[in-house]
């Protein structure tokens, strides 16, 4: 064999043994990248789920009135309802020094009887786990106006619609009770009292909705609009809501 062959021979495997140290160093440059990524998504997740408090909480409100009396359209008394603000009835909703929006999310039908009522009140009373009172507030709400021609365009519009049941004629109404509740560390919230102060109203469905405010670096997300005539209740855990900016507590902190 030539000298060149022999050159030419140690060469290729001085850089075969190169080529494969090179190898192996970007294979285990890769794996410890790999691994310090994996560790810090675990840890990030990890402390968030730990610390952090929920972005949103909602919970159905079932309402309920007397039936014990002999008036005919109205109800025996106002809609009312206890609504619990313990996840599965043991783990804390609201955490403290956290601003809350709380809410409460009517779906009324568009009937005559609705139509009719003009403003109405809400009040939200909430309580410990002693059962004392801690707040109290009350909002005003209504159904939002439509002309008559309106209801007829809107009627005949999406009649096909309404025939086949994939929608119904109803509105959501939110009622904002508070846009920066705040808990007190010596008395928790655990439960609230909601009552519909009116004997004439009429209620498909309703929703308490919690939402966290968040300070600092936070993104603005964009609410997606929903028609009022959806019949599948779109509450603002599907759509998300931008954050209200904190006002003074109408809660005692």
């Amino acid at each position: 064999m030539s000298e060149w062959a022999l050159w030419a021979q140690e060469h290729a495997t001085t850089l075969m043994l190169r080529l494969r140290r090179a190898l192996l160093q970007l294979a285990i440059l890769t794996s410890v990248v790999l691994l310090i990524l994996w560790m810090s998504v675990f840890l990030y997740g990890s402390f968030y789920y730990s610390y952090m408090p929920s972005v949103s909480y909602t919970t159905p409100v079932h309402l309920a009135f007397r039936t014990d009396c002999d008036s005919k359209g109205v109800l025996c008394s106002y809609p009312s309802a206890n609504v619990s603000l313990l996840r599965n009835g043991k783990e804390k909703v609201m955490m403290y020094g956290q601003p809350y929006r709380i809410s409460l999310w009517l779906q009324m039908p568009e009937s005559p009887i609705n139509q009719n009522l003009g403003m109405f009140m809400v009040q939200m009373s909430c309580y410990t786990r002693a059962g004392a009172e801690i707040s109290s507030i009350s909002k005003s709400a209504m159904l939002h106006y439509k002309s008559g021609l309106l209801q007829l365009l809107d009627t005949l519009l999406y009649s096909p619609l309404f025939i086949t049941g994939l929608v119904e004629q109803a509105q959501i109404v939110e009622v904002e009770f508070y846009s920066d509740y705040k808990e007190d560390s010596y008395a928790p919230t655990i439960g609230a009292v909601v009552e519909i102060q009116s004997r004439h109203i009429e209620i498909y469905k309703a929703q308490l909705q919690i939402r966290a405010y968040f300070t600092g670096i936070s993104s603005l997300p964009t609410p997606l609009p929903f028609y009022p005539h959806c019949s599948l209740f779109p509450f603002p855990d599907l759509y998300p809501t931008p954050s209200v900016p904190p006002t003074p507590p109408l809660c005692p902190p």
